[in-house]
């Protein structure tokens, strides 16, 4: 590693406050015409679940206010989030929101509260299966600064579209309190994040810049083993570092752990080859995506946790699926980046023939030329003397999601002269 995460982040606060120059709007506006938005955070939508742990998404809420925390990778003079109802069986209806500067936990900065509208109104109600935009907030943002979007639910919503493992604390209360300052009403808390789906930014020295990058996976990319509230995912080092080396560009997380790549699951979504047209190839601004993901398909068809076994996976049938995805993100005139599967050895997926499937599919992605570039993931977190196994050190207890140095080792092996 070049540095620890603590020095990385310390540099870029530096950089972002010195270089930004974010200065406010005299007036919130609209937004759906003329700015040139880009993505600043994403969240790939789920159906509501709880294969691992108990979460608000299957009862939903009612005369509730969920406030919840996201970092973003790029700055603005103004911010507008998404809202998600896309696994909704009724329409959503949002009685009211807010956005701000995030202080500590479920707290807010004074001063930087702002009512979200929607076509000029503080309410709306998001079709069943839909998906909308707020109007432009005025509120400059800074790359790498924590954003709290508050929504007051006055009315029954059902089950809730959620993102199921965020590594983020989101909070609820009871009632209205949308325009709190404190958390103090907050007293309940969830790993989850609901109906909240995207942030996008415009304005700003990046405005009319193409450079987002989306990476785009399963539980490896969501980061599922690394410290919550503490944005280590690969993804956040990979955008840390991008901006410690002089190059910001937005880096958006669009991972959902367990998904598989050619086979829907009831748990961990529809597959890649389903959702990466609407997650990973609609986000504003994006010019490269970046894919892992194809260990569940060879994992879940011998794992019976913490649903049966889903339908064996050849490495020519997962290979076929990645020369899909490939052909899409060329079709949207994106680049696309294939990562290798990392280290299964001493895991809940550990057999002779699926660890033969992912040795197939991996030189497949290293030697092929099908993808644009190639990142090394396995290599980057394998154990030299063990190489079908993490590093111990990268490890986070489960001998296949990495823990924060292993994320950061991730972000390291990437070359950004290849993105």
């Amino acid at each position: 590693m070049h540095t620890t995460n603590t020095l990385r982040r310390t540099a870029i606060a530096v950089l972002t406050a010195a270089t930004l120059g974010l200065a406010p709007t005299a007036l919130a506006d609209t937004g759906h015409q003329g700015p040139s938005w880009r993505a600043a955070w994403a969240a790939s939508p789920q159906a509501p679940t709880a294969p691992f742990t108990a979460n608000w998404s299957q009862q939903g809420f009612e005369n509730q206010t969920v406030r919840q925390v996201v970092r973003v990778t790029t700055g603005g003079t103004r911010a507008r989030i998404e809202l998600t109802n896309r696994y909704g069986s009724t329409p959503l209806r949002i009685t009211g929101a807010t956005v701000a500067r995030t202080a500590e936990g479920g707290a807010v900065r004074p001063g930087s509260v702002r009512q979200l509208r929607f076509d000029g109104s503080a309410s709306v109600t998001v079709p069943a299966g839909g998906t909308l935009l707020s109007d432009a907030a005025n509120l400059p943002v800074e790359a790498f600064g924590s954003l709290t979007v508050t929504l007051y639910l006055a009315e029954k919503t059902g089950p809730a579209t959620f993102h199921h493992i965020s590594s983020a604390t989101s909070y609820r209360a009871d009632g209205d309190h949308r325009g709190d300052l404190t958390g103090t009403a907050f007293r309940e808390t969830s790993a989850s994040w609901y109906f909240l789906s995207g942030v996008e930014v415009t304005g700003g020295r990046d405005s009319a810049r193409r450079n987002g990058v989306v990476t785009f996976g399963d539980s490896i990319t969501d980061g599922v083993g690394s410290t919550v509230d503490a944005d280590n995912r690969y993804p956040d080092a990979l955008a840390e570092r991008l901006a410690e080396a002089g190059r910001p560009r937005a880096v958006v997380n669009h991972g959902i752990a367990g998904n598989q790549v050619v086979n829907d699951t009831t748990w961990a979504g529809e597959k890649a080859l389903t959702r990466f047209r609407q997650d990973a190839l609609a986000e504003p601004g994006a010019r490269t995506v970046i894919v892992l993901e194809g260990i569940n398909d060879i994992g879940g068809s011998t794992s019976t946790f913490p649903a049966p076994p889903t339908p064996d996976v050849s490495a020519e049938r997962l290979i076929a699926g990645h020369r899909a995805l490939i052909r899409e993100a060329h079709a949207k005139g994106l680049r696309i980046v294939g990562a290798t599967l990392t280290p299964i050895k001493g895991s809940f997926y550990d057999s002779p023939a699926n660890e033969a499937k992912r040795e197939a599919v991996n030189d497949w992605i290293r030697t092929s030329g099908a993808y644009d570039a190639v990142v090394d993931f396995d290599r980057a977190v394998a154990d030299p003397a063990d190489p079908d196994r993490i590093l111990p050190a990268y490890d986070s207890g489960d001998g296949i999601h990495p823990n924060d140095a292993g994320y950061e080792a991730m972000a390291d092996a990437v070359d950004l002269n290849e993105l």
